[in-house]
């Protein structure tokens, strides 16, 4: 998937609906879909980890004196 820039989560995500629609309708032939299927591999990939790397961000808090430290809750059992 050679891009000239890096897509957003959600252009990838709109590319993968496409994918996903052209492979449901079934009449794509096998080397298409196995190029369709490729593709649609490695922008899953591209969202997961751009939904890893936000995840990351999100479980870190800034203390009062500009530290970051990791968010956690203490459940009780």
């Amino acid at each position: 998937m050679p891009e000239e820039k890096e897509l957003t989560f959600e252009e990838a995500m709109e590319k993968l609906e496409v994918i996903v629609e052209k492979l449901e309708e079934g009449d794509v032939p096998l080397e298409e879909a196995i190029s369709f299927y490729k593709e649609g591999m490695e922008l899953s990939k591209l969202c997961h980890n751009k939904l890893k790397h936000v995840e990351g961000q999100l479980t870190k808090i800034l203390t009062d004196d500009g530290q970051t430290v990791d968010f956690v809750i203490n459940e009780e059992e």
